[in-house]
């Protein structure tokens, strides 16, 4: 009875807070030109409410059970079931959203004639609203079958990493696609909607598994509070981030858009205290004589809760935000290039001051630096010794990565190729000595407490990483290295480097690939987190003499380019500042040429010193060993030459008779 009740009480919040949004906001009002009818105008955000919570069944049911559940049991089947229902009805509304965005976008007669479905079938292939809809959709299917036939752990996490990419397209739908600051608008939603759906779909397996779970439910309770207070936190600033895009003042906040949006932000704060609330006083209880009624009252307040704010949150895609879109014939060419307006001029004064925050990578960095300082004060608390020169080293990599992603060089990147390399070879050689040198793996190990009871934790599943075949294979220092050198050249000499540009998911790809591919080489080289394999020192300092060489030509080779690349992104700006786009070309290729070697020097460097403790640590080894055994070796050897010498004495006396 209270699970119904759960799932009913978050359905019909969310349709009531819908409802009065959009009554109040305007969102569901005529449009006074080819307006597509009540129906299409309140039935699309509603179809996009049950989207959302249908899309949090599927990606939290799969968070929740590689995180708290043991593999083959029924409570790890029955959450697969609850994800695959999920995406069935994921699929279903999206399907549904696709056909009313058509109809709400170019209003059409409705009909069954072959010209109606040649237009439905232009906008779902040829327009990229529709190619998102359409992706949405066919990416719910496939997760669809997945859940439902792959129930072991590895299967279970790449449905759930398909889940989470599914987000993607939804992100760059309604407003967040068109807004001055695009970038920060697709991140900040794909954020919150991937940290909602593993908050709501979390709760709603928590509610569906009460009193059924092996694991037991305060233990179940326990580790669905660590998600969402992680879930909480990426919520609440990547809701900041979007609400400052989508108001561009705080005066704003007087709007119909924002007073919605304060009452989500409320409606979300009630959610914090909730969860605090779980980790001080419920947790505790769900063992003793009121059980039961403890957790049904809490849990029944907080479906409440997030259905009301599901419903705010579907009819805030539908209000138009305050500030934000332009009409196309005002913008300049860079506006219609990067969707924002060309910076001032990079001046010296613009190194300290210009900011332009990737929230996807600030949140990284955030997570990073938490669970960091975290362990190492676990350890320290327990009495175990971390050496402090790692944590400076860890905390100074996500600080520059933050800097990196965020700051000046985010900021002009997209204007000045020079910048962009300058940033390319941060991310790809000075961030990764940084963060390998912190040795993250070793701390987590060791910091992260074993489970004993066959489920899979953060530790357990660190392990699974480590010891993967995914991971022999990319660990392997020639594999490293040629990841790192190869996709070098393959990205600036093909057409991925014009997707980075003009593709916000390009973008963000080049990031993350830049940084994996330089940590990977940089730890074969000098890390201290276990690895299948390492090559001995003279073979390493072969192996980074070599990338040395390659890199310099790469950069020789950008120099010595006759004609500009990706010129109708570099040369098409309409800057009037800075240098003219072959020489700022140029000047990049010098700094993959010199300063991109810094860090490789650094390397060199760090190898050799290695290398010279490593030849002490061993020499120390065998003095040891001599003074345990009184130089027995040693003696022993002497005494084979001994008898060598009286043999061959000997020898030669016979032959001499």
């Amino acid at each position: 009875m209270y699970r119904a009740a759960g799932i009913g009480i978050l359905v019909a919040a969310g349709f009531a807070a819908v409802i009065v949004a959009l009554m109040f906001g305007g969102g569901a009002a005529p449009l006074l030109l080819q307006d597509p009818g009540p129906f299409v105008r309140w039935m699309l955000p509603v179809a996009k409410l049950v989207m959302n919570l249908a899309a949090a069944a599927m990606l939290g049911s799969l968070v929740l059970a590689l995180f708290a559940l043991r593999s083959e049991e029924r409570s790890f089947d029955f959450a697969l079931t609850v994800s695959s229902v999920g995406a069935a009805v994921f699929t279903v509304t999206a399907g549904f959203g696709g056909f009313l965005t058509f109809m709400a976008a170019f209003n059409p007669k409705l009909s069954a004639e072959r010209e109606f479905g040649v237009q439905l079938g232009r906008f779902l292939l040829e327009t990229s609203l529709g190619q998102s809809w359409l992706i949405t959709t066919i990416t719910g299917s496939v997760i669809t079958v997945l859940a439902f036939a792959w129930r072991s752990w590895t299967t279970t996490l790449i449905t759930a990493l398909i889940a989470a990419a599914s987000f993607l397209p939804l992100a760059t739908q309604g407003h967040s696609g068109e807004l001055s600051g695009h970038n920060v608008a697709v991140n900040s939603i794909l954020l919150h909607m991937i940290g909602a759906a593993v908050w709501i779909g979390g709760l709603l397996l928590v509610v569906l598994l009460r009193g059924e779970a092996e694991v037991g439910v305060e233990r179940l309770v326990g580790r669905y509070s660590s998600l969402a207070i992680a879930a909480f936190a990426v919520v609440a600033v990547s809701g900041l981030t979007r609400s400052v895009v989508a108001l561009g003042d705080w005066s704003q906040l007087l709007t119909p858009y924002g007073l919605i949006l304060l009452a989500k932000v409320a409606l979300l704060g009630a959610l914090g205290l909730f969860g605090a609330w779980y980790r001080i006083r419920l947790i505790p209880r769900l063992t003793g004589e009121h059980a039961a009624r403890s957790f049904w009252m809490l849990v029944l307040c907080e479906v409440a809760l997030m259905g009301l704010a599901s419903g705010a949150a579907a009819a805030l895609a539908r209000t138009p935000p305050p500030t934000g879109e332009e009409a196309a014939f005002v913008r300049t060419p860079a506006e219609n290039l990067t969707r924002s307006p060309l910076p001032p001029e990079f001046t010296l004064e613009r190194w300290f001051t210009a900011w332009d925050i990737d929230v996807l990578w600030l949140v990284t960095a955030g997570f990073g630096l938490f669970l960091y300082l975290a362990g190492a004060r676990r350890l320290r608390r327990r009495g175990d010794r971390w050496p402090i020169h790692r944590t400076v080293f860890w905390v100074l990599g996500m600080l520059m990565l933050v800097w990196v992603t965020g700051g000046p060089i985010n900021a002009y990147q997209e204007y000045l190729f020079s910048v962009h390399m300058l940033g390319h070879m941060m991310l790809s050689m000075a961030i990764p000595l940084l963060l390998v040198s912190g040795a993250p793996i070793t701390l987590a190990l060791r910091a992260i407490h074993k489970r004993d009871d066959g489920t899979r934790g953060g530790r357990e599943w660190i392990m699974w990483a480590v010891h993967s075949p995914v991971a022999k294979v990319v660990t392997h220092p020639f594999v490293a290295a040629a990841i790192f050198i190869l996709s070098l050249w393959a990205f600036y000499f093909t057409d991925l480097v014009r997707w980075s540009m003009y593709e916000h998911l390009g973008h963000e790809w080049m990031v993350a690939h830049f940084l994996i591919s330089g940590y990977l080489f940089v730890m074969s080289l000098i890390g201290a987190d276990p690895v299948p394999y390492r090559l001995p020192y003279p073979g390493r300092l072969i192996t980074l003499i070599a990338v040395m060489a390659m890199h310099a030509f790469f950069g020789i080779a950008i120099m010595m380019q006759e004609g500009l690349m990706v010129a109708d992104w570099f040369g098409s700006m309409g800057r009037d500042w800075g240098p003219a786009p072959m020489d700022d070309q140029y000047i990049g290729g010098g700094i993959a040429w010199s300063i991109g070697e810094i860090p490789t020097l650094i390397l060199a460097i760090t190898v050799a010193i290695q290398w010279s403790r490593s030849d002490t640590r061993l020499q120390r080894r065998r003095d040891r060993h001599a003074d345990r055994t009184g130089d027995a070796e040693l003696e022993e050897y002497n005494a084979q030459l001994a008898a060598l010498a009286e043999r061959d004495r000997r020898q030669a006396a016979r032959e001499a008779r």
